[in-house]
């Protein structure tokens, strides 16, 4: 049930339904009304069991990022407009074995970058450095489809987290939708492997800030004050956004011929029974495991960067792996529920049987991005979760558009909140800070706003605060 008395939680009747809103009250009263507006066409698909809005929530293509929906397994819809163009996207945290103290030097800290660079390309036309990877093994098995080569833990079981400390390590389905993808598609799905891709996608280095409430679940994940982490922000590139791209239309034309629509014109969905339907969410699949296992490869560049700096014994383990864009089944007690999140993390508390078996007494990392130049957060799951779903924010959520954030949002402004010239200058690796203006940290909401308002609404808790150190931002 949700209370009625908690600040942080809000039930909005709108004309075909609810929508519970998870938001402090300043946040709450800033959202624009077209938040409220999206919610409505998306209450107007058939049969819908559910939806709520995380604190990051604002205006996106059809819905907002920020959204979970939720239908009956069996009966239920399926809307690639709830999963977005960037299906499979997501974060990755990996834990290294060096302190903080050991990149102290801004110098080193550009070493670094500048090394990174080396190993993972950063314009969005570069090809990736993994032609020897088979595209159709990656699509239909996920991580089970990379060389041994790049799952170097795989053959030392007891520090092995490349495969099991993962959201999904393989998502199947009926490869024969395979067959219809385009010759184009799959040369600029393998051209892309390994690749940031641009806009908001990210790996940067951070330093830890283990939350003393939290302190035994961080050292139970093997985190400590100070410890050197990457988080790493992709997904499924040209793969996710072709399929995205050729299943709106087709769906939308469905819908016509079952006479299905709403308010929004744009706003595809059909149930999941339907032909068009079972196509898209196998596609869906394959796309999921494109994007899994393209953090997977950023990151496996990124520890041969830093071995490259700190010597063979530096090490980067993986903490996890989650997504933040798709929709599939879940179990709701005895009931099958067919879940979409966009924009929206799930945060599963310690004994859920969803949680992967090295996070089961704990519950897995839930990892929340913040703006560039701000504070991460890595989190975990309350039993209170439940209502939303167990979904919570996927980062700080824009407030400005980027037209807006480049004509409102000085250099000066942005290279103050890198710290720009000081000893603790967060190290960016463009050349100009002007040509990544859009992603500023003046362009989003107050990333300690978002966490407050989730841990305020009983959804998750901190475990530990990530300090910015560096960035490396691709180009699109």
């Amino acid at each position: 049930m949700i209370p009625n008395n908690n600040p942080y939680i809000h039930q909005v009747k709108l004309p075909a339904g609810d929508v519970n809103v998870y938001a402090n009250p300043e946040l709450f009263a800033g959202l624009d009304y077209k938040v409220f507006a999206m919610a409505n066409n998306n209450l107007q698909i058939p049969g819908i069991r559910y939806m709520g809005y995380t604190p990051d929530v604002h205006v996106g293509v059809g819905t907002c990022i920020g959204t979970t929906a939720v239908w009956d397994g069996e009966e239920g819809y399926v809307s690639p407009s709830i999963v977005g163009s960037d299906i499979g996207c997501g974060m990755r945290v990996h834990l290294t074995n060096l302190h903080r103290d050991d990149l102290k030097e801004v110098k080193l800290r550009r070493k670094l970058v500048k090394t990174i660079e080396k190993y993972l390309p950063m314009e969005s036309q570069q090809r990736g450095h993994f032609s020897d990877l088979r595209l159709e093994n990656v699509v239909s098995k996920g991580l089970h489809g990379l060389q041994g080569k790049y799952v170097p833990d795989s053959y030392t079981p007891k520090k092995s987290t490349s495969l099991t400390h993962v959201e999904e390590s393989r998502f199947k389905f009926d490869e024969n939708v395979l067959n219809n993808v385009s010759d184009r598609a799959w040369h600029r799905g393998h051209r892309q492997l390994g690749t940031l891709g641009g806009g908001n996608h990210f790996a940067e280095i951070q330093a830890l800030e283990i939350a003393e409430e939290n302190r035994e679940i961080a050292e139970a994940w093997g985190m400590y004050d100070g410890q050197i982490v990457v988080m790493i922000h992709s997904g499924s590139r040209s793969w996710g956004g072709g399929i995205s791209q050729e299943s709106n239309p087709a769906m939308i034309a469905a819908m016509h011929r079952l006479g299905l629509g709403t308010a929004d014109p744009k706003l595809a969905f059909l149930p999941l029974s339907h032909p068009e339907a079972r196509h898209y969410v196998n596609l869906m699949y394959s796309a999921l495991n494109y994007a899994t296992v393209n953090r997977h490869l950023i990151a496996y560049a990124v520890r041969e960067a830093f071995r490259d700096v700190f010597g063979s014994q530096c090490e980067l383990r993986t903490l996890y792996d989650l997504m933040h864009n798709y929709a599939w089944s879940e179990y709701r007690g005895e009931d099958t529920v067919f879940v979409h999140r966009k924009g929206a993390t799930r945060a599963l508390p310690a004994g859920h049987p969803g949680n992967p078996k090295p996070y089961m007494e704990t519950g897995h990392p839930a990892l929340i991005p913040g703006s560039m130049g701000t504070s991460s957060y890595i989190m975990v799951g309350l039993p209170g979760g439940e209502d939303n779903y167990y979904s919570i924010c996927h980062g700080a959520g824009r407030a400005r558009s980027r037209s807006a954030t480049k004509r409102l949002v000085k250099v000066d402004e942005f290279a103050s909140s890198m710290k720009v010239g000081t000893d603790d200058e967060i190290v960016v690796n463009q050349r100009s800070l002007e040509s990544i203006l859009d992603e500023s940290p003046q362009a989003y909401k107050d990333v300690d706003q978002i966490i407050e308002s989730v841990t305020g609404a009983g959804l998750a808790a901190v475990v530990a605060k990530c300090q910015p150190l560096a960035a490396i931002k691709g180009t699109n």
